[in-house]
């Protein structure tokens, strides 16, 4: 099956990839898949890295190459929808489906559940909430103010289809490190 990816994003990917490629060899250990996902923009959780991994038959201490790299990244980026996952967690704190929540019950969920956040990136995050007078926020416009998931371009796409295709194509950059980690 086909897979599109913009030229833009291949080389972001690669850029990426190659500054977690300790060895020069066009590989990143599976266990800084997180990490470089992460940064490229991705979300995924620990579950769905080792979906990835099973479904390229990668051990948790293997490596990957940047063909099979590409593919979870596609993968990840077609199921990821933050604003989607965000707004079905509000609604289950508005159970008589009002479109509002009380910022104080936000607050103790983003504090003290999951990925925990601090009250300053609560206080930013409600800044730009719009809360309302009575202290409550529309979360339908809320979710607007976050970020959206990578996009995989509607024009010009690169048509990926197997190991080949990628590995004669892209070499590892040699590129010096730029940023740390």
């Amino acid at each position: 099956m086909a897979k599109f990816l913009s030229h833009d994003q291949i080389n972001d990917f690669k850029e990426c990839f190659s500054l977690y490629d300790k060895k020069r060899r066009g590989q990143i250990y599976a266990c800084d898949l997180l990490t470089v996902m992460r940064c490229l923009g991705c979300c995924p959780t620990l579950s769905e890295l080792d979906k990835h991994l099973l479904t390229h038959n990668i051990d948790k201490s293997g490596e990957l190459e940047f063909s099979t790299f590409l593919s979870m990244m596609l993968q990840q980026i077609r199921q990821e929808n933050p604003r989607a996952e965000i707004l079905v967690a509000m609604r289950t704190m508005d159970p008589k489906n009002r479109g509002f929540i009380p910022v104080s019950e936000l607050r103790t969920k983003l504090t003290g559940f999951g990925e925990r956040l601090a009250d300053q990136e609560v206080d930013e995050l409600l800044n730009e909430a719009g809360v309302t007078s009575d202290g409550r926020i529309d979360y339908e416009e809320f979710v607007k103010t976050v970020p959206a998931a990578p996009e995989l371009p509607s024009s010009a796409p690169v048509v990926i289809q197997g190991k080949n295709c990628i590995s004669q194509t892209f070499q590892p950059a040699n590129t010096p490190k730029t940023a740390k980690k």
